[in-house]
């Protein structure tokens, strides 16, 4: 099976933060990043093995700063590496802040998403070819991060 390029996967979304996605305090439930998170992870991985998938396991979710009513949240995901049926996916959420105009880096997560068939059977996935700096990191990563997961099933 020929491996693809990580653009074949690259997904873009861009959400508004409205009233009903937001806390007591006016800062988006984390919740809801989590599924735009699972979202665009689920929508990449298909791109990339052409087939339905389920998602195994979010690995790490770092919030590293909030968004608020108004904000608009660029969500981007990517698969950085495979296993034999399972998808590693990046997903980096930025936030637009409209008022100061400033950009700031809100989340960052890998998922594993895993391909399967119309019975729910695991299939085989394509290889992934990173195509920039960061991706090529990651992608070397990539084995320890598997390693750390297989530990923490254990």
């Amino acid at each position: 099976m020929e491996s693809l390029s990580t653009n074949v996967s690259r997904t873009i979304q861009t959400k508004l933060v409205l009233p009903p996605d937001t806390n007591h305090l006016g800062t988006i439930f984390g919740g809801k990043v989590l599924a735009y998170i699972d979202e665009i992870a689920a929508i990449a991985a298909m791109k990339h093995s052409q087939c339905v998938v389920v998602t195994a396991s979010i690995d790490t979710v770092n919030f590293l700063s909030s968004a608020r009513v108004g904000d608009i949240l660029t969500l981007e995901g990517v698969v950085i590496s495979t296993g034999r049926t399972s998808m590693e996916v990046y997903v980096k959420v930025e936030c637009k802040h409209l008022d100061t105009g400033e950009t700031s880096l809100t989340t960052t997560s890998f998922l594993t998403m895993v391909a399967i068939d119309q019975q729910g059977n695991p299939v085989p996935v394509p290889g992934v070819v990173p195509e920039s700096e960061m991706e090529e990191e990651l992608f070397q990563q990539a084995t320890k991060r598997r390693k750390e997961r297989s530990r923490a099933t254990r």
